[in-house]
């Protein structure tokens, strides 16, 4: 039955620390999924956070083609070999950032000098207080008086707990001389003063020459052990730990975080044979929907806040300044108080004409007054006068009589002067209420006028003077109104001022329709010009994509380079080695490498150089196009307030 699992395809990568480890298989890391009967096999290899592990025998079928690279340094192992060598012709060799094994020497102008007072007695006590205190909070059973007094075989357990808790995946072996490992671990774990320590004192690690040395490098591994706590316990996000993301976060380490988790939980679903990561998917997806539900609600309040400022804007644009409206309304004032200041005039004169009338009447009632006293004193003369007449009594029945039918006269006289009297009151109440009404009338004409602004009238009729005036004091009816003619005069200017009002409002109501017209194509061109608009943003929004990607092929055709780059190192180092065993036959074949590493190291610098020139295109594209949409922009706002 054939194999359905996915094999590698390049061998195994060398054990680096092939000398330095047991022959004991490593144990598998607990997160990593066990080996099923019909599993894939790993193309990349487990994440390494660890340095890689050669697998044993039998735990773990799965095999490597490629290294995880992981940025944080405090999260590598110090373990790891070295990545990439010094170019041929260098005669200096730079060391790697990670020490491989125990066969990295520091140079002589690494060399440093240990400044702590190691001898002092004092130090010395506080030193043994504090890894006393580290290894008893981290469970090590260890005493005061065995640390003052220890022995190698606690020195080596302390080391080796130590260093297994800054690196658990450091290869110390049960079976090896801890001679041999001491100084690498310590090298490998980037201790300034290792090459101050002689392995001879690990003989007698409490003697008085080596113990100050031995318990310094103890406590300086105790300072980094509390270092690293301190640091997994931050929740920095350099720790890349998904739990600790927060729901709304923008560290690229966050990002990064996320990533690698998906990467994991997709590679061991592919693993399983399932080409479809619906569940990473899902769980990505969920994230970052948690992760821009607030940037969407600020974002919807921002829109509304922009939408209403907009509003505003617009209406303040569209509605004329304060200041111009107040101004109109002081002219407004302004005419409104010289046509009161007219009115108040006509006024004046109308209660000066009717003080005149009321003295006028106060007169006439003096004068009727004394022609009464008059007419009663005529009255006593004549009946004195009769009675001083000697009369016969023919004659005193015939005065008599008429005496009494001049009374009866008098009694019918008086009687029509009192209906007469009566008629009078209630004409003179008809006369005053008409009088009062076309008063009234008068008064609502000139307001209309004053309304109206035809006081005095427009051209052409300006010479016409509109106003009507009532003198109810004259007591010719011709002159009752003053002022011109109504039918001959005021009728005829009011129906041509009429007549011209209406032309001009069916001009302004042409007018009206025009700018109306105007306005919607306005209108349409406007959104013409935003769907221009969104259509550029578009091609912008390519462009950059466009811009990405090619960045993204440069990056890779990079990576390839480097990648080739590098195996043209190691051939040229095998070369080297090869000419300097067999002689000096192969150095056409080394001169012949190093063109060919020259060729590839050219051909690298002119892929950055069109990456480069094709980034500043697309740039300068971009800067180009923003440039004439602002311009168009700025037409079009332009157009908009000339209108």
């Amino acid at each position: 039955m054939a194999d359905l699992r996915r094999r590698s395809m390049m061998p195994p990568p060398p054990d680096t620390y092939g000398a330095g480890r047991s022959g004991i298989p490593q144990p598998v890391p607990s997160t990593i999924k066990k080996p099923t009967a019909n599993m894939r096999m790993s193309l990349t290899g487990p994440a390494l956070r660890a340095p890689y592990q050669t697998p044993g025998p039998s735990h773990n079928p799965r095999q490597s083609m490629m290294r995880s690279q992981n940025a944080n340094p405090l999260l590598q192992s110090t373990t790891k070999p070295n990545y990439g060598r010094t170019p041929l012709n260098s005669s200096t060799r730079h060391g790697s950032l990670w020490a491989a094994g125990g066969n990295v020497a520091p140079s002589g102008s690494q060399t440093l000098k240990d400044t702590r007072p190691l001898r002092d007695r004092q130090y010395q006590t506080k030193m043994r207080q504090e890894i006393l205190s580290y290894l008893q909070g981290s469970g090590f059973d260890i005493s005061m008086a065995s640390l003052a007094n220890i022995t190698g075989k606690d020195f080596r357990a302390i080391f080796d707990f130590l260093v297994l808790t800054l690196d658990p995946s450091h290869p110390l072996g049960q079976n090896t001389r801890f001679e041999d490992e001491f100084v690498p671990a310590l090298k490998a774990l980037r201790y300034p003063f290792a090459h101050q320590i002689d392995n001879k004192w690990l003989a007698a690690p409490a003697s008085m020459h080596s113990w100050p040395s031995l318990l310094g490098a103890l406590h300086w591994l105790v300072e980094m052990c509390k270092l690293r706590d301190d640091y997994f316990n931050s929740g920095h996000p350099t720790l890349q730990n998904p739990v600790d993301i927060p729901e709304e976060f923008d560290d690229p380490f966050d990002h990064r975080a996320l990533a690698f988790d998906y990467f994991d939980q997709a590679y061991t679903v592919w693993l399983d044979l399932i080409d479809d990561f619906i569940e990473p998917n899902r769980y990505l997806e969920d994230r970052y929907t948690r992760k821009n539900q607030s940037v969407q609600k600020d974002l919807g309040e921002l829109t509304k806040k922009l939408d209403h400022a907009k509003a505003e804007l617009h209406k303040l644009q569209s509605s004329s300044a304060p200041v111009s409206k107040l101004q109109n309304e002081n002219g407004l004032l302004t005419a409104d108080s010289e046509k009161f200041q007219k009115i108040l005039q006509q006024y004046e004169g109308r209660k000066k004409k009717l003080i005149d009338t009321i003295a006028y009447e106060k007169a006439e009632l003096g004068t009727g007054a004394a022609h009464l006293e008059q007419l009663k004193q005529e009255h006593a003369r004549l009946s004195e006068v009769v009675k001083e007449q000697n009369l016969t009594p023919e004659e005193v029945i015939r005065m008599n009589t008429d005496h009494e039918m001049l009374s009866r006269n008098l009694e019918d006289l008086k009687l029509k002067i009192a209906e007469t009297h009566k008629v009078v009151m209630t004409l003179e109440v008809t006369v005053t209420n008409r009088a009062e009404a076309a008063e009234e009338a008068l008064d609502a004409y000139t307001n209309l006028l004053s309304s109206l602004e035809l006081l005095p009238p427009l051209p052409p009729f300006q010479d016409v003077d509109l106003t009507l005036e009532l003198n109810t004091a004259t007591s010719n009816p011709q002159l009752l109104l003053l002022g011109a003619d109504i039918r001959k005069v005021i009728k005829p200017t009011l129906s041509s001022v009429a007549e011209s009002k209406r032309a001009e409002r069916a001009s302004l109501e042409s007018e009206r329709i025009k700018v109306d017209n105007e306005l919607d194509q306005l209108t349409l061109e406007c959104e013409n010009v935003e769907e221009e608009i969104g259509e550029l943003e578009r091609k912008v929004v390519a462009l950059g994509e466009q811009a990405e990607d090619l960045r993204e092929a440069a990056q890779r055709e990079a990576n390839v380079a480097s990648a080739e780059a590098a195996r043209l190192e190691r051939e040229l180092a095998h070369a080297r080695t090869a000419a300097l065993a067999s002689g000096m036959g192969v150095k056409s074949r080394l001169q012949a490498l190093q063109f060919d590493y020259n060729e590839k190291m050219e051909k690298i610098s002119r892929l950055k150089e069109e990456t480069v020139r094709a980034i500043i295109k697309n740039s300068h594209d971009i800067a180009m196009f923003k440039e004439e949409v602002s311009r168009h922009l700025r037409e079009l706002r332009e157009f908009a307030e000339g209108d």
